[in-house]
């Protein structure tokens, strides 16, 4: 049973006796660690080879099947490619690639010879590429293109540990699988004989919001120990669905912490898994239709765009007061699950259960389509989820659990368990995990999944773990049950002139909700009062144009349009609502384009750069306070 409560601590520095919130979620019974993760490949290949264990999509748009077996003999092969060019034990690898198929083959080749791979975001700029390899010590780079092995040439003279470049595109694979006829398969499997839990099993850079990455040290163990606990934990999402296996299809980036886990997740678990490469609805939506998936993974910006479009979608139709109303019934509905679900209520009423089962083919139905139609569950994590959101999901049939964790924490800490989700939060710790709000409301994990430290920086590794604590830079609070709610982050607090501390995220969320609007950045710090930049989103713009008969708007014009302009401030408005006068968003500017990751304003994982973006908008910025 969970267990809640608060700790007296000593401040070390002041030397005073703080009281402490913490709660805890003791562990799930499970059989010790052992191995590698690789060991599972061919564990499952030698009792279940003829089971589907990957979709593989050609060049034509089909989805083929990988068996346990095939896989298992193509990672084989791949191993001992990578021996045959001289990787060794404990070597690191970099991986600078989309999500598909070859990023998975090469983790557990490299995980099965006790390789580390680096993932390197694909859209880095040759001086950050440069950094991780350089900082890392790789001995040899995969890349997927041209381009990228452009840029990794570009620095190539100041990577004197570099030994080889590979290049997907260009026939590596065939390359790597040719070299390795000579190598026997016995010399593979001594390697991965050799690996154990305590071994590293990569290391993650950080996306560097604030400053130059750091390199996260994960073992083998950290990956396990998470992995086991939400296919424990979250069995709903990774048991077989009803005719036939749990699938999903990873579009998440596998640089990032997150797709990661859940590659490792769908390996051990014997979850079907697809990789999509694209994030657009061009080519995400056809990929969801083809794949079928009966669970995705997404940040809360995917959620928000279909959303979106599902309303867009009905407002052409002539249909939007359905969609509305409906959406309003969602929520309710949802609402009163999760009352009965906390012992509050009694559930949904006869008249509310009629209400849903009407819009249930003409809205919800078409809501879960466009996932590919077997959705039922998701899970969501980078950033908090609107409530209203997750509400409207759950009602249509897709339940969202959110989670809340870090690169160090190897992705989730915490998640809404699946008989008593709260949405608004980010769950409870995951079983195995305990998570302390500090004096200062700074959230601080500690579990079988927190990171070994930051490679080669000891100073860097001091600062955040604590006596066995990982103090993560984060603010939020708990309840009575244990629930997490995120506040913001302790550098990103603004404080104004007169004194006022104010966290941007929340005001930034909110506005957010707004259908046209993109992005929302708070600013403040050091002013007079609280204002905000803020983006659109160009199909919402275009779509919001043609309802109302008008022509499209240049950048120019996007910015000074009085009814855009309107708009924007009922968001502004409705979000002040929820703050105190000092706190609220005294005016805004409107900007001509989004913020994105190719101007350097977002992280991979889509974070706000707020240094860079005041920067770069510095004269919109002091404009806001003349």
């Amino acid at each position: 049973m969970a267990r809640s409560g608060t700790v007296t601590w000593r401040c070390a520095e002041c030397h005073k006796e703080r009281v402490l919130r913490e709660f805890t979620t003791p562990a799930l019974p499970a059989a010790p660690h052992v191995g590698g993760l690789a060991d599972a490949v061919f564990d499952h290949a030698l009792t279940d080879p003829d089971r589907v264990a990957l979709g593989r999509e050609d060049g034509a748009g089909r989805w083929r099947d990988v068996t346990a077996a095939a896989f298992r003999d193509e990672v084989l092969a791949l191993a001992r490619g990578l021996l045959a060019q001289g990787v060794r034990f404990g070597d690191r690898v970099a991986i600078m690639s989309r999500t598909r198929y070859e990023w998975t083959l090469f983790d557990f080749a490299l995980w099965t010879v006790g390789a580390q791979p680096v993932p390197v975001y694909p859209t880095s700029s040759a001086e950050q590429v440069h950094w991780i390899l350089y900082d890392a010590e790789v001995s040899a780079c995969l890349v997927e293109h041209g381009d990228h092995a452009m840029t990794v040439g570009s620095v190539i003279d100041r990577l004197p540990r570099l030994q080889r470049l590979w290049q997907l595109d260009a026939g590596a694979l065939d390359d790597l699988l040719a070299a390795g006829a000579r190598v026997a398969e016995d010399v593979v499997h001594r390697h991965r004989r050799a690996v154990t839990p305590d071994s590293v099993a990569t290391v993650i850079y950080t996306s560097g919001t604030t400053g130059r990455p750091r390199g996260c040290v994960l073992t083998h163990a950290h990956f396990m120990f998470e992995t086991d606990t939400l296919l424990g934990r979250w069995e709903p999402v990774f048991a077989s669905a009803s005719g036939g296996r749990a699938s999903t299809l990873l579009f998440l980036p596998l640089s990032h912490v997150f797709g990661r886990m859940i590659e490792v997740a769908a390996v051990r678990g014997r979850v079907k898994l697809g990789h999509q490469p694209e994030l657009g609805a061009d080519a995400l939506l056809p990929a969801l239709a083809a794949f079928r998936p009966t669970f995705v993974l997404a940040v809360p910006y995917v959620f928000e765009k279909l959303h979106r479009a599902a309303r867009r979608r009905a407002e052409s139709d002539g249909r939007a007061a359905v969609f509305d109303r409906a959406e309003e019934v969602a929520v309710r509905y949802a609402e009163a699950l999760e009352e009965r679900a906390f012992g509050v209520g009694p559930g949904p009423s006869a008249a509310l259960r009629i209400q849903h089962q009407f819009f249930e083919k003409a809205v919800y139905g078409k809501v879960r389509d466009a996932l590919g139609g077997r959705v039922r569950h998701a899970m969501s994590g980078g950033s908090a989820m609107d409530r209203r959101l997750g509400l409207f999901l759950a009602g249509a049939g897709i339940t969202v659990y959110e989670g809340y964790g870090l690169t160090e924490s190897c992705a989730a800490a915490t998640a809404n368990p699946p008989e008593r989700t709260r949405y608004g939060t980010v769950g409870q710790p995951i079983p195995g995990t305990a998570v302390r709000i500090a004096a200062d409301g700074e959230i601080w994990l500690r579990g079988g999944h927190v990171f070994a430290g930051y490679l080669g920086d000891a100073k860097a590794t001091g600062a955040v773990l604590r006596d066995g604590w990982l103090a993560t830079g984060d603010l939020g609070v708990l309840d009575d049950d244990g629930y997490l709610t995120i506040t913001g982050r302790k550098k990103e607090i603004l404080i104004t002139s007169g004194g006022k501390s104010v966290p941007p995220a929340p005001l930034e969320a909110r506005v957010r909700t707004h259908p046209l609007v993109a992005q929302c950045l708070v600013v403040g710090d050091n002013r007079p009062y609280v204002a905000a930049l803020v983006t659109v989103d160009p199909e919402a713009v275009e779509h919001w144009l043609t309802v109302r008969g008008r022509a499209p708007l240049s950048p120019a014009e996007l910015v000074r349009d009085r009814d855009l302009e309107a708009e924007i401030r009922r968001a502004v408005i409705a979000a002040n609502t929820s703050v105190s006068q000092a706190e609220s968003i005294r005016t805004f500017r409107i900007l001509a384009r989004p913020f994105s990751e190719a101007d350097g304003l977002l992280t991979p994982s889509l974070k706000l750069k707020r240094r860079a973006i005041t920067a770069a908008y510095a004269a919109e910025v002091d404009a806001l306070y003349r």
